[in-house]
């Protein structure tokens, strides 16, 4: 196999293990890494999880918010319970780049993840407040492309659950998150055609609402081993409530009460585009 197509799989390996926080900031599981990246013990892997972080340490940037250490409780034999202070670690990008870069060099899988994350931390990963320098425009580019590329493993991980039907799945989640709206009565709301794609006239508030439905959906269906499309489609259904009643619980404005932009996302691309040629 070519250098070309074993980036393309590196890529997509750990593309489709990031997962979303509930504002929209992604992140690894160092467990799921682990089996990345070709290892099978979690003790060995611990180790070098320790050294990316002291490697965190030394770069001078916060190890607390690049590494986040999850403990787990296990039932003993005995009937008493152990809790596990390190069971796994959440970790950012540049959490992952600095794992990747003290494995063993011997591994292909692991010397493709150095030139994976080196490449990807600083181009994909944006923090907080360089976000909220953006544009509202560029907001809306920047969260639209996380909506897409999400969305594509949630149809994945659909497909195993038992979804045969897309359209009837997505409807069911945008019902849940828009008080019964239909797709199609997003698309009438919004005055758009139904030839268009809702997700392009969506404000970045508007997208980062169905991008945590998108995440969390996902996670549900892997969690709860879902195998049936009607129960794969209720479950978006009730994911699709729970974001509305969060956003209805911290004083948010709910997703139909948003205004629509005039322009859509690939308007915005295209004039970007003729700016960069002009």
């Amino acid at each position: 196999m070519d250098e070309k197509k074993l980036i393309n799989i590196t890529e997509e390996n750990f593309e489709s293990i990031k997962h979303m926080d509930e504002d929209g900031i992604e992140f690894w599981y160092g467990r799921e890494l682990m089996k990345v990246l070709d290892y099978s013990s979690w003790d060995k892997f611990k180790k070098i999880i320790k050294k990316a972080m002291i490697a965190c340490e030394n770069s001078q940037v916060s190890i607390k918010q690049c590494f986040s250490q999850l403990g787990k409780t296990s039932k003993m034999p005995n009937g008493g319970e152990k809790y596990v202070e390190d069971f796994d670690y959440k970790l950012n990008r540049y959490a992952c780049y600095l794992v990747a870069q003290n494995g063993s060099s011997k591994k292909k899988t692991i010397a493709l993840a150095q030139t994976y994350f080196a490449v990807q931390t600083r181009k994909q990963e944006l923090t907080r407040k360089e976000y909220e320098q953006l544009s509202e425009d560029e907001k809306r580019l920047y969260t639209r492309k996380n909506v897409r590329d999400k969305n594509k493993y949630l149809f994945d991980t659909a497909k195993i659950a038992g979804v045969r039907n897309y359209g009837k799945f997505n409807n069911y989640g945008y019902r849940g998150l828009y008080n019964g709206e239909t797709a199609k009565d997003i698309a009438n709301r919004k005055g758009i055609s139904e030839k268009e794609d809702i997700l392009d006239y969506m404000s970045s508030t508007e997208l980062a609402a169905n991008l945590f439905r998108i995440t969390q959906t996902d996670e549900v269906l892997k969690n709860k081993n879902i195998n049936n499309e009607d129960e794969a489609c209720n479950t978006h259904h009730k994911v699709g409530q729970a974001v509305r009643q969060t956003i209805k619980r911290i004083g948010g404005t709910m997703p139909e009460d948003l205004p629509t932009p005039a322009k859509s996302t690939k308007q915005i691309e295209k004039e970007k585009q003729k700016k960069l040629k002009a």
